[in-house]
């Protein structure tokens, strides 16, 4: 079976979450007015093309919150997905027109409603105002590829990433600016840090090393505690034999992750909105 072609989009909002307006565009190439989204390109994180495509078709960068229902529809006879979030905009260089887009106007849903074309994109809105937009994400990373553990001779708190995790950890650092992390923490095991160092080389951001994310020196109590205080935008690197009951104890799901992978927390105050689960 032949894979989807992939792309990703955004529903922007601005305004009051109670009273907010989306960003509609029009494309003269279809005469349509939709959302802002666009194909994936070559090796590029799902996440990470959401926010460039909303940058090149309205000029704003955006953080985005919790996931939308994906589109999915025939193009040229090939199963095309389409992945969606809600995304606030936080900066505006403001919308230039071009080929690809001529015009962008700001709508209450209600009227936007009434000038989309397709029907998928009416049921984004829907999902929009199906939960809150103002949340705050935690983003739960295990570590990337670190080679074997029973090859590795030295102690094991120094394994680092191999070439493999190396790949991922740059991966993910296209992908956490999406929620724009203003705490990066980490167990101080050496593949944990690094796995979190590309972002906070690019970020300019320092990386707080915790015991009570390792294994050796996690707790049943101490550790969701710690976490779960957090009330900052944060992004925590940790194990595969931590996460799991992490994620179960703040979010009441089980969400297991592969080496690289992540899941994103989106809460409001102590309450978890939603769990979303994204490779690297």
């Amino acid at each position: 079976m032949t894979d989807p072609l992939r792309a990703a989009g955004a529903v922007v909002w601005r305004g009051a979450e109670s009273d907010p307006e989306v960003a509609v565009i029009h494309r003269p190439r279809y005469d349509d007015w939709t959302f802002p989204k666009g194909k994936l390109k070559s090796g590029e994180h799902v996440i990470a093309a959401a926010l460039r495509e909303v940058r090149e078709e309205t000029g704003m960068t955006v953080a985005l919150g919790r996931a939308l229902p994906p589109v999915h529809y025939l193009s040229d006879r090939r199963l095309k997905r389409v992945d969606y979030w809600t995304a606030r905009a936080v900066a505006d260089d403001g919308f230039e027109p071009g080929e690809e887009v001529d015009e962008l106007r700001w709508l209450p849903p209600r009227e936007a409603r009434l000038l989309l074309t397709y029907e998928w994109d009416v049921g984004l809105l829907r999902a929009l105002r199906a939960a809150a937009l103002e949340t705050v994400p935690l983003v739960l990373v295990r570590h990337a590829s670190a080679g074997s553990r029973a090859e590795w001779t030295g102690d094991d708190a120094l394994r680092p990433l191999d070439a493999d995790g190396l790949s991922q950890a740059a991966v993910v650092a296209t992908a956490l600016p999406a929620y724009r992390p203003e705490l990066l923490m980490s167990s101080p095991s050496r593949r944990c840090v690094q796995t979190l160092e590309p972002y906070a080389v690019r970020a300019g951001a320092e990386i707080r090393t915790e015991p009570l994310l390792s294994e050796e020196s996690q707790d049943p109590q101490k550790t969701p505690v710690l976490v779960g205080d957090i009330t900052v935008p944060a992004a925590v690197s940790s194990h595969g034999k931590v996460l799991p009951a992490l994620i179960e104890s703040l979010s009441g799901t089980r969400v297991h992750l592969r080496k690289g992978a992540f899941a994103v927390l989106h809460r409001r105050g102590r309450y978890v909105v939603s769990v979303e689960r994204y490779t690297s």
